[in-house]
């Protein structure tokens, strides 16, 4: 049945949070109206378990702000379902994370998106970097496997290979790493954003922590936006023949359910243009079943999976497997998906060709979670001159490399040709 192609759900449970995020995707603050009562709630976890979904991933907001958090994390447990969270950390204190564990959450990914002043400014609030790594020492006191997740932008990329000895210090297992892209929030703050033409020192940079990464024994785990084909892609999707991107998993594997009930194929999807229904109109099945919104991928082996490509996309030698890397990613950029700035060897090739990209912000977006504005894509010769008055563009002489990288040899060469 095409139901059981799901398996794994990321659940906004409440939009309220602690947080004032500069790139916060959902405009997270205040709670949703009309979001999901407690009894909805649980009646929920049961038909995620009877669609066969094996995995819930509760976020917010910040999760923990939402008083009966603790009873749907238990009904999904109970359910047979692994439960896991994401959180911004600013006030677990030791006796919640037992409280975590005790409810069966498993696994918990905080979210360090820079050195403490880069944190904090990006977090919108002063000692949040400083809650993220006490939250950190909680869970590990409380035994649950935590790890990381870091957005990387202009204001945190400089700091990247710092992040990591810090967070690998506080002791993950794993770090989700993912670029900033204009939704939200990062739409109304489009000056932190990388530039496509920034990629070319941007992904070397990964791909040398990344293999530290790998030796030390911390899982790197790339977003949706990280990739695509370029000479690391191996390297940093695991290193093994098949780890490559082959297209996005939206509706095919991954589900994104909003705190009032709304179903997107993925949890980063924009709600206005991917929302499927709403589990107070029609059953999980339904949706999943019937709703075009969640079934956009289903033919991506067919000759019509790239029609929707156009611009550069459209044109590559990957455009069959990639089918336009992330949807979430284009559609945030220039309103409709198929055409991603954000691609390595896009860079690379136009590189080649003498040609830079350079992205800027058309039109605004309105002010709504899960919202976009509209971007241009501007193409110029490599060595025109940039724009003046762009203080935060980013390059590599800016990345602090502390000591300990001084001595390491070069990188290898992992391609996927």
């Amino acid at each position: 049945m095409t139901y059981r192609r799901i398996s794994y759900a990321v659940w906004e449970i409440t939009l309220k949070c602690n947080l004032a995020c500069q790139h916060c995707g959902s405009r997270a603050g205040h709670t949703r109206a009309k979001e999901l009562s407690t009894e909805e709630a649980l009646d929920l976890v049961k038909q995620m378990a009877e669609v066969g979904i094996t995995e819930v991933t509760i976020i917010g907001g910040e999760a923990f702000l939402r008083p009966d958090w603790l009873e749907i994390a238990s009904a999904i447990t109970n359910a047979g379902m692994r439960c896991g969270m994401t959180t911004g950390g600013y006030g677990i204190t030791l006796d919640t994370a037992r409280r975590m564990k005790e409810a069966g959450i498993s696994v918990v990914s905080v979210s360090v998106d820079g050195l403490e002043a880069t944190h904090d400014r990006l977090r919108g609030r002063k000692g949040s970097w400083e809650w993220a790594f006490k939250t950190m020492s909680h869970l590990k006191e409380a035994g649950i496997i935590f790890g990381c997740n870091t957005q990387i932008n202009r204001l945190s990329a400089p700091e990247f290979p710092q992040i990591y000895e810090r967070i690998r210090d506080a002791g993950i297992f794993a770090w989700q790493i993912q670029l900033t892209v204009p939704m939200g929030n990062a739409a109304d703050n489009s000056d932190i954003l990388l530039q496509p033409y920034e990629l070319l020192d941007v992904y070397p940079m990964i791909a040398r922590v990344a293999q530290r990464a790998q030796e030390e024994g911390v899982q790197v785990q790339p977003g949706n936006n990280i990739g695509y084909y370029g000479p690391y892609e191996r390297l940093l999707r695991g290193g093994h023949a098949w780890a490559f991107w082959q297209g996005c998993n939206a509706g095919l594997a991954t589900l994104g359910i909003e705190a009032d009930g709304a179903i997107k194929g993925c949890p980063s999807l924009p709600t206005s243009a991917y929302t499927g229904g709403n589990i107070r109109d029609h059953s999980l099945r339904t949706i999943i079943e019937e709703a075009e919104e969640l079934r956009f991928n289903l033919g991506a082996d067919t000759p019509k999976g790239t029609d929707h490509l156009w611009g550069f996309c459209k044109t590559c030698e990957f455009a069959q497997l990639c089918r336009g890397g992330c949807s979430w990613t284009a559609h945030v950029f220039f309103d409709k998906r198929g055409n991603n700035p954000y691609c390595h060897h896009r860079a690379l090739t136009q590189a080649k060709r003498g040609v830079r990209e350079r992205v800027f912000l058309q039109h605004k977006a309105q002010g709504n979670p899960f919202d976009n504005g509209e971007f241009a894509l501007v193409e110029e010769a490599i060595d025109a001159p940039l724009p003046v008055n762009d203080p935060l563009q980013f390059s590599g002489d800016r990345i602090q490399w502390s000591q300990s990288w001084q001595q390491e040899l070069s990188l290898p060469s992992l391609t996927t040709h």
